[in-house]
């Protein structure tokens, strides 16, 4: 038995789970927030994590997973964390601002905290180290792309690789034989084309604001709208950001970021949010088109993360009109309300469409406890 320690860190808040491999039992799990705000009375992510260590007492710990957003084009793995490799990702927050200084906050302090535990760095984008170069770059000057790390690096890769390996369970058909278009659908979400377990194309880019229509994030832009917006709004290259990441999306267009609050609206007769749906759903239809024609076809369509697993009507509309390609959802199947790993497809449909629960922890874990083998 090995027990992992997973630990994923935000800006103000540590989310942690203890596992217990290869059962995947759940020793202990929770979350600390609003660290660092006056009258919380956690000063900073070490203390939390020293809180954290007492409240386990004397269960043992044989390995730390920590969740990195950005491994940039230096980790295609995760990494066993020593002052190199943390250096390395302090170097790489100029590409994830947002999301790699917090977790350096949760290394530092777990370190101290269990200081003679192996800590291991699991990267949100190292699925996607296989992106073959016509996915990967983007269409601008070589040398300054290249000397700015501008390129597509892609997210979500932790949940797409214990999906995927979930899916083909499910299927009872060997990984590196299928097909599949996934569909990580939260409040950030993404796609991604997967041939033999491996990533050939994804929607999130050199950031994870690329893509699909996220919750307050706009997803696929034309760049030169910020121009406009720039001469003619006189707004900032700060105020830009903030309106992409925090004012868009769902929220922009509806004012709602929570899907089942756009769902509600729509069903009471807001227009403004049935609009939204028909957006979201249009581009959740291109990129499934567009990475069947990438993959030469398809054997699954899976979707996962919390809208995903949940949203009946969502999976419905995104499979429908893509009959041509194979697709169709069993009503009764899609709306039964059932949880875990099922098949919403009829039995002689020619494509299957799943839904497959994600555990990003559970992956984290067991990516980190093959260090301590």
């Amino acid at each position: 038995m090995t027990h992992v320690f997973v630990v994923n860190t935000g800006s103000s808040s540590i989310k942690y789970r203890l596992l217990e491999l290869p059962s995947g039992e759940v020793l202990a799990s929770g979350m600390i927030e609003r660290i660092g705000v006056p009258g919380s009375g956690v000063a900073d992510h070490g203390e939390a994590l020293r809180r954290i260590r007492e409240e386990l007492g004397d269960v043992p710990v044989d390995v730390i997973g920590h969740r990195v957003v950005h491994g940039g084009a230096v980790f295609d793995g995760p990494a066993l964390i020593d002052d190199e490799v943390e250096a390395a990702i302090e170097r790489l927050a100029v590409l994830a601002p947002l999301h790699n200084p917090p977790a350096l906050l949760g290394i530092r302090g777990a370190r101290t905290a269990f200081p003679d535990v192996p800590h291991v760095a699991v990267f949100d984008t190292a699925f996607h180290a296989t992106l073959p170069v016509e996915a990967r770059e983007y269409a601008i000057d070589r040398e300054l792309a290249a000397r700015a790390g501008v390129r597509r690096y892609g997210f979500h890769g932790t949940s797409y690789q214990i999906v995927s390996r979930q899916a083909a369970a499910l299927l009872d058909r060997p990984l590196d034989e299928l097909r599949m278009v996934i569909l990580h659908l939260g409040n950030g979400a993404s796609a991604a084309a997967v041939s033999g377990g491996r990533s050939i194309d994804t929607s999130m880019g050199m950031t994870p604001l690329q893509g699909l229509v996220m919750g307050t994030r706009s997803g696929d832009i034309d760049p030169a709208v910020l121009v406009h917006l720039a001469r003619t709004e006189g707004l900032t290259i700060d105020e830009l950001d903030a309106m992409l990441n925090r004012e868009s999306g769902l929220l922009g267009l509806s004012g709602h970021a929570d899907m089942r609050d756009v769902h509600a609206a729509a069903d009471a007769g807001d227009e403004a949010a049935r609009t939204t749906l028909d957006i979201v759903v249009h581009r959740l239809r291109h990129y499934i088109g567009a990475y069947a024609a990438q993959l030469g076809g398809l054997d699954a369509l899976v979707f996962t993360a919390g809208v995903g697993e949940n949203d009946a009507d969502l999976r419905r509309r995104a499979v429908d009109r893509l009959g041509f390609l194979g697709l169709h959802v069993d009503d009764e199947l899609n709306e039964s309300g059932a949880r875990g790993a099922r098949r919403i497809s009829p039995d002689d449909a020619p494509v299957a469409v799943l839904v497959v629960p994600t555990d990003e922890e559970r992956e984290i874990a067991e990516q980190s406890a093959a260090f301590v083998d």
